[in-house]
């Protein structure tokens, strides 16, 4: 399982770098201290693609901890530049109960993260932020949008489904925020005292990206039968159309995220 995620973090990692806002990275970098060591903690780091993307656009020196939940993940984290120190933790961040990990931190970042928290946890995670006093740079955060061309009659259904079943899915954290995760942690850190800024960073994957394309659509349609088995020949059919898309290099994919910084 290990080593599917990580070539799937892998294969995604061209488009995030793509999709991010530059101008909420040069905000949040702009606005971090250079009177000494830039000290960074990354959750759900997986295996340093925020890292990577980040580590070249903030001050230097950096020293970094980088916490998730699997040290096989952890395992392929290096440091991107040389000026970056980097301490790896594994561990469960469920209950975000270890004061540690944020004490004396200047920025707490993380890609791909808040969608698949719960509310509960946003909550729990300004409130540690704000006891830091840090700075916070949340990337790539799905929103609930996506949109297919060629258009098949059944796309609204399946991202009806999907979406159902990420606010039903748990990863440890709770049930998850899905959709709603920007709007709920831009909720939690603005009632922390925090000036909240938001940037679209989406998708835009064109007929070349093949494989990470048909990852996508498996995934989605994976996701909805296990919603809605009895729609299962639907969902089938429609993966199908979906896929014949991909393999004939027709196949255009728009999948809408959120990027949030925060300042207290």
């Amino acid at each position: 399982m290990a080593e599917s995620l990580a070539d799937w973090l892998h294969l995604r990692e061209p488009a995030d770098t793509t999709a991010r806002s530059k101008t909420l990275t040069k905000a949040v970098a702009d606005s971090l201290s250079r009177a000494r060591p830039l000290r960074v903690l990354d959750l759900g780091t997986g295996t340093g693609s925020n890292v990577r993307y980040l580590a070249p656009r903030l001050p230097t020196p950096q020293r970094w901890l980088v916490v998730d939940r699997d040290p096989a993940l952890l395992a392929k984290v290096r440091a991107p530049i040389a000026s970056c120190e980097i301490e790896t933790r594994a561990a469960e961040l469920g209950a975000l109960d270890d004061p540690s990990l944020f004490a004396g931190r200047d920025l707490v970042t993380a890609s791909a993260l808040l969608d698949l928290v719960s509310d509960s946890w946003l909550a729990r995670l300004a409130a540690r932020c704000r006891a830091a006093g840090a700075a916070v740079l949340f990337a790539l955060n799905y929103d609930g949008r996506s949109h297919c061309a060629p258009i098949e009659p059944e796309d609204a259904e399946i991202l009806t489904l999907f979406n159902r079943h990420q606010r039903q899915s748990d990863k440890g954290f709770g049930p998850a925020s899905g959709p709603d995760a920007t709007d709920n942690a831009a909720k939690h850190f603005a009632d922390a005292g925090y000036r909240v800024l938001r940037e679209s960073s989406n998708w835009f994957l064109a007929p070349d990206a093949r494989e990470l394309q048909r990852q996508l659509i498996e995934g989605w349609a994976e996701a909805s039968e296990e919603i809605a088995p009895d729609r299962a020949p639907m969902i089938r059919a429609w993966l199908a159309r979906r896929l014949a898309h991909v393999n004939a290099g027709r196949s255009h994919i728009i999948v809408c995220h959120e990027d949030l910084a925060a300042w207290p």
